[in-house]
């Protein structure tokens, strides 16, 4: 029952992370709360033993419809793994829990600015130099895998959204780019928790497989539909997030 659970969980996460990001939001609290004994760290680690065949099953998906911008994305997911290593690294010295209270304020700042600029990410415009574009890029790459390595929720709507305001990127193209470096900062938790022993491996083949059936039809719904029916998601994604990050800062706290 607990494996019909999560993989049913790690479906639908699948499926959200696949259009613009966000699984976690779903597929970490199911864990929590069908393992609420089991050590966070462990239930991390396998999360992200299943969340890293998602993101690079949705990169390939992506990649043969849409064309990326590897010469700037190569690099930025090379500092994304060194900066998620790093903040993985750094959360076994501190606490991140400072971090809770300022998330849904920087979601809330986000999602305003996007619904204020009716026409961000709704066509695709590269606004950079491609030099300027690979030094943003790998700047982007390198905060936010530190973050996704130190803390973590809302790593792909972050990433959605740099690239968007950024680069000028669509959001389709942005969730797609985005896709690739979460590949990165995945992976460099998941080895990183591996070596520490915290992934429930017989867990990690189902959830994988439900997630990546999720991706192939989260994906397909993408590429249909277009950059507006992506923005319309991240839109939803990010308001699910504030209400979820609000209420672990401060309704749990209250």
């Amino acid at each position: 029952m607990e494996m019909l659970i999560v993989s049913a969980a790690s479906l639908l996460a699948g499926f959200v992370d696949a259009i613009v990001g966000g699984g976690g939001l779903i597929l970490v609290p199911a864990l929590f709360a069908t393992f609420p004994t089991t050590a966070p760290a462990t239930l991390f680690g396998t999360n992200k033993s299943a969340s890293v065949w998602v993101t690079a099953w949705a990169t390939v998906q992506y990649s043969r419809r849409v064309e990326l911008r590897w010469a700037a994305l190569a690099p930025a997911a090379l500092a994304a793994f060194v900066g998620s290593f790093g903040g993985a690294w750094l959360v076994t010295l501190i606490d991140p829990a400072f971090l809770r209270r300022l998330l849904p304020f920087v979601l809330a700042a986000v999602l305003a600015y996007t619904l204020a600029k009716k026409e961000l990410g709704r066509h695709h415009a590269p606004l950079r130099t491609p030099r300027l574009e690979r030094l943003l890029a790998l700047g982007v790459g390198l905060v936010i895998g530190f973050y996704d390595g130190f803390f973590g929720p809302g790593t792909g709507s972050f990433l959605v959204f740099l690239f968007v305001r950024l680069l000028g990127y669509d959001f389709l193209h942005a969730s797609a780019s985005a896709k690739f470096i979460n590949v990165a900062t995945n992976l460099a938790a998941l080895l990183l928790f591996a070596a520490k022993g915290h992934i429930w491996w017989h867990l990690a083949l189902p959830m994988a497989l439900a997630n990546i059936a999720g991706s192939l039809l989260g994906t397909r719904l993408a590429l249909r539909h277009g950059a507006g029916f992506v923005r319309v998601a991240f839109i939803v994604v990010v308001t699910g997030l504030i209400l979820k990050t609000g209420y672990d800062a401060f309704g749990r706290a209250g």
